[in-house]
């Protein structure tokens, strides 16, 4: 068994993000002694791949390490993909991103499959949804109102409480006339984000937008950043998180629910800085 993981978010190899404090706790865990590898692709990890005994455990080294896996590198993919013969994921709290290690590696590998912590993850889902306790609330998110009109239209259906995030909000605010300085609007969503806003309200769903947001003066993350009110977004800038206020709204209305679930970012949660209203 091969095991790949990631820690926070490294800027390169960073010793604080090694996964070689986990060797101990794992062994002890699985009742065999796992063996940790100094990187994640490479001739030493195939090496100690190829020395594995049955039922041996090898443990990689961060792959985030490499800039290459949040970029989806099919290269880098391969490489990590050329010690397995299948690949299990069973990491639902990354399995929306796609990474080397969740979606790359697919490419290479056959079969690729869920493991039984992903099953049961997404039964509690499919139940959620399909059967949910009341009040129920949805949290969507992500950069496009396009991507995610199926979800929102079969949301509303459904819920009491619908809370939108991410880049996509800027277009329901330019739908509202808002300024929104030079932050992600899809123009041709516009009538959609009206409509959208309408249904809601017709169907007696709380629609909550960000009051506030966190604003960049560029899209990197060493940007300057500021947060301003969802009504004065300066020309220039560009919206990559929801506000502290906004988080602080959210959380209150999500106290009085019994169901929750949650789809996309709320902003740019690769950039530190912007990380905020996801984490």
């Amino acid at each position: 068994v091969i095991l790949a993981s990631h820690l926070g978010r490294p800027k390169g190899v960073t010793p604080k993000f090694s996964l070689k404090p986990l060797v101990p706790r794992l062994s002890e865990l699985l009742g065999v002694e796992v063996v940790m590898a100094n990187d994640c692709i490479g001739e030493e990890v195939e090496k100690l791949a190829a020395a594995l005994p049955e039922g041996g455990v090898l443990l990689l080294e961060n792959v985030r390490f490499y800039k290459e896996e949040e970029k989806n590198d099919p290269e880098f993919a391969k490489k990590l993909a050329s010690v397995a013969d299948l690949y299990v994921n069973d990491a639902f709290g990354t399995a929306h991103r796609a990474h080397a290690s969740t979606e790359g590696v697919t490419k290479f590998l056959r079969p690729s499959v869920a493991g039984f912590l992903m099953q049961k993850e997404l039964d509690y889902l499919v139940g959620a949804v399909a059967n949910p306790k009341k009040p129920f609330a949805a949290i969507v998110g992500g950069s496009k109102v396009s991507s995610k009109i199926g979800v929102i239209e079969s949301l509303l259906a459904k819920v009491d409480i619908l809370i939108l995030g991410g880049g996509m909000i800027f277009t329901f605010y330019k739908a509202q006339g808002k300024a929104v300085g030079k932050s992600l609007v899809e123009e041709d969503k516009l009538e959609l984000a009206t409509s959208l806003i309408e249904t809601a309200k017709a169907k007696g769903v709380s629609l909550l937008l960000p009051t506030d947001v966190v604003v960049a003066d560029k899209f990197a993350p060493d940007a300057e950043s500021k947060t301003v009110s969802a009504d004065a977004i300066p020309d220039g800038w560009m919206g990559l998180d929801v506000g502290p206020d906004s988080i602080k709204t959210f959380s209150e209305a999500l106290d009085t629910t019994k169901t929750v679930i949650w789809n996309g970012p709320m902003g740019v949660f690769e950039f530190e800085k912007f990380a905020a209203g996801t984490d």
